[in-house]
């Protein structure tokens, strides 16, 4: 079988590919894997500094294949995502690649495009890039980090407008509120992602490593440990409930879903 994630290191910059364009990259339990051990090799490869994660063709990802991961989710909890790796892509329920990501997004940029972006630590955004977090129309809620990183990293209204409605925004408006650094013409995000890796990568290693880890500590890892905890608590509940079946069932079957509020 044909790898779902390349790996390929540039000098010192480990430039990491989702590889199924033919399913705009929906990530299932194999994509998962392969990433965390993408990761895994970014943090064990004392010659690369910097990774640069992005999709091949035109869309970044449509999100989780639900279809493959969900039994995974409902037995495993929200932790299913992280893969079978040491370091946690959306940097949540393991410890966080200990060396910087750039992320570029194009197209397509659905759900966990979001929270992987919200997790990374430079974002270069493709001008057609199309954001939007669907899991509120699908009777459940997010949980590869939006819900714990969007408010502070974005601001609350911000984060609430695009988690509470589900609605599609673009690169401009990613701009705007701070979930993109950067916006380049479509067919340049890589190329300006792995760009700014390489200043990265230039710098002092241990310096970079410090300020990432310095940075993390003030800003994330206390208020955002405690809400991954209450998030593990809360999703059983709501995974199991008739409206996340009825949510699993309207995608599917690609219709509007309807919500009783059970």
């Amino acid at each position: 079988m044909s790898p779902r994630v390349t790996v390929e290191r540039d000098g010192h910059v480990l430039l990491i590919g989702v590889n199924r364009p033919e399913k705009r990259n929906a990530w299932d339990l194999r994509t998962i894997d392969e990433v965390g051990l993408a990761y895994d090799r970014l943090a064990e490869d004392s010659e690369a500094r910097v990774g640069v994660l992005y999709g091949h063709g035109d869309h970044f990802s449509a999100g989780l294949d639900l279809a493959d991961v969900w039994p995974s989710v409902q037995d495993d909890g929200p932790a299913a995502l992280s893969g079978g790796g040491a370091y946690d892509p959306f940097a949540l329920w393991k410890p966080p690649v200990p060396k910087p990501v750039v992320l570029a997004v194009q197209g397509v940029s659905f759900t966990l495009s979001i929270e992987l972006a919200l997790a990374s630590d430079v974002v270069v955004g493709a001008d057609d890039v199309r954001f939007r977090q669907l899991e509120i129309g699908r009777g459940i809620i997010p949980f590869g980090g939006a819900t714990v990183r969007a408010t502070t990293q974005l601001g609350w209204g911000n984060a609430m407008r695009f988690l509470l409605t589900g609605e599609e925004f673009g690169a401009t408006e990613a701009h705007r509120i701070g979930l993109v650094q950067e916006v380049v013409p479509a067919g340049t995000q890589l190329e300006r992602a792995t760009a700014i890796a390489r200043v990265i990568a230039e710098q002092a290693p241990l310096g970079v490593q410090g300020t990432l880890a310095n940075a993390r500590v003030a800003q994330r890892l206390e208020n955002e440990r405690a809400a991954a905890d209450h998030l593990k608590e809360l999703l059983p509940g709501i995974l199991t409930s008739e409206d996340a079946a009825e949510g699993l069932q309207s995608f599917v079957e690609r219709r509007q879903a309807r919500f009783t509020g059970r």
